[in-house]
């Protein structure tokens, strides 16, 4: 971003520095623009557009010619920016069935539409939650149990881990 020749005039320096200049700057917007759901995600370049957006804004004092550009990088680092944020509120559960161990189970009966099952709800601040829902729920009702349980709908997800080991 900040070459510039060994050789020249001045004027031509500035030329050169100034056209690499845009065309890191278009790169900077490009890749932006494309994977901006995985840079929210990442502190490191959440960081680095910050900061490339800082060291533009300084540099636009000195080259006037770069202000065009400054809008739309300014708009893309906020949008991220606000993505990144809005998307650490949304609560992330992870849903657990577990072995009640209750009678029916040590039976072996076959499963009923009308029993329940427990589920452990693990929310993304580290704590969790235990609900208890018919066998035959759906998904839908399965989130609304939890909405109601947490007290809130907004942002949640469901996460189904396994392991083979």
């Amino acid at each position: 971003y900040h070459a510039q020749p060994s050789q020249g005039t001045e004027q031509e320096k500035m030329d050169y520095a100034l056209n690499n200049k845009r065309r890191v700057i278009r790169l900077v917007l490009q890749w932006a623009a494309l994977y901006g759901d995985l840079l929210q995600e990442d502190e490191a370049a959440m960081a680095f557009l910050e900061e490339f957006y800082v060291s533009v804004s300084d540099d636009t004092r000195m080259i006037a010619a770069l202000k065009e550009q400054l809008p739309e990088l300014e708009k893309i680092v906020k949008q991220i920016s606000e993505e990144s944020k809005a998307s650490q509120k949304k609560h992330k559960v992870l849903l657990q069935l577990f072995n009640t161990s209750d009678d029916r189970a040590q039976k072996r009966q076959p499963i009923r539409g009308s029993d329940e099952v427990l589920f452990k709800v693990y929310c993304i601040d580290q704590t969790y939650t235990t609900i208890r829902v018919p066998v035959s729920s759906s998904v839908k009702e399965v989130v609304s149990a939890v909405a109601d349980k947490l007290g809130s709908a907004e942002g949640l997800v469901i996460v189904k881990m396994s392991s083979g080991g």
